[in-house]
C-alpha cells in the first residue's frame, strides 16, 4: 500500500473533525475524496502530508510511520492546493529554481525545463508569476510538486477559482501524471469534473468514509444521487 490510514481521529478543541476514519491506497492508484464543506477533507490531506499530527490513529506512507518518519515522507510527496505557493516577483524558473535548491537537486536545470514544457509554461518561463493566470499558476505549481520526482501527490482542492478551459487543462496534466504510475491523493467538491479522473471515489461524510465507488461499477451519471445518499445516511 501506497498509503494506509488505521483508525485515525483528528480534533480541534472540543470539535472532532476526522472520527476513526479508515483508508488505504494502492500504489499508482488516482483517489478521489468528496464530502459536504468541513468534513475533514483538507485535514486529512495535511494529516498525509506531515503538516498536522493527528490525535489518535496510525498513518503510514510509503511505509514510513507518521509523524515519526515526517522528514522521509515529505520526500515521497508533492502538494499542490487551491493556494499555489509561488513567488509573484520571481519568474516561473526562478520559482523552480528557487524549489529545487531547497530539496536539495542537483543539475535540475533539464528538469526544471522539462517540466516547464511538460506543463506548456516553457515559453512564459521568463515572465514573472504575478502576470500569470489562475490556471497558469496551477500549471506551475504542479511542476512544483512533482520537480523532486515524489511517488505520491496531494492534490487540495486544485481547481478552485479555474475557468473552463484551464480545468481541461489541469485536467489532462493530471492525466499524463497518472498514467506514470504515480500514487494521487486528490480532494474535490466537484465531482463530475472528478469522476472521470478517478480510479476511486470515496465519500467522507461526518469524519468517516461514508461510501466508496469504484470507476466502471457504474454509470458516472449515477454518482451525483448515490452520493447524495450517502451523505444522507452518515448525516
Amino acid at each position: 500500500m501506497s498509503i494506509r490510514v488505521v483508525k485515525l481521529s483528528k480534533s480541534f478543541g472540543s470539535r472532532l473533525v476526522l472520527r476513526q476514519l479508515d483508508f488505504e491506497v494502492a500504489r499508482g492508484e488516482f483517489v478521489v475524496l468528496i464530502g459536504p464543506n468541513g468534513v475533514g477533507k483538507t485535514t486529512l490531506l495535511r494529516i498525509l502530508a506531515s503538516l498536522t499530527r493527528p490525535s489518535f490513529g496510525q498513518v503510514w506512507v510509503e511505509g514510513l510511520p507518521l509523524p515519526q518518519e515526517a522528514a522521509q515522507v515529505r520526500r515521497q510527496i508533492g502538494v499542490v492546493s487551491h493556494q499555489p505557493l509561488l513567488y509573484g516577483d520571481l519568474t516561473a524558473e526562478e520559482n523552480l529554481r528557487f524549489y529545487a535548491q531547497l530539496y536539495g537537486l542537483d543539475r535540475f536545470g533539464p528538469r526544471i525545463r522539462g517540466l516547464l514544457d511538460q506543463v506548456g509554461l516553457l515559453s512564459r518561463q521568463r515572465e514573472p508569476v504575478r502576470s500569470f493566470s489562475r490556471g497558469m499558476q496551477q500549471r506551475l505549481s504542479l511542476a512544483r510538486a512533482l520537480l523532486h520526482d515524489p511517488l505520491i501527490l496531494l492534490l487540495d482542492e486544485p481547481y478552485t477559482g479555474l475557468d473552463p478551459q484551464a480545468g481541461q487543462m489541469l485536467d489532462k496534466l493530471l492525466q499524463g501524471v497518472a498514467s506514470q504510475g504515480r500514487t494521487i491523493v486528490m480532494t474535490s467538491h466537484d465531482l463530475q469534473r472528478a469522476a472521470p479522473l478517478a480510479d476511486r471515489i470515496d465519500v467522507l461524510s461526518q469524519g468517516r468514509i461514508a461510501a466508496s465507488f469504484r470507476r466502471g461499477e457504474f454509470p458516472l451519471d449515477r454518482l451525483p444521487s448515490l452520493y447524495q445518499q450517502a451523505v444522507a445516511a452518515h448525516g
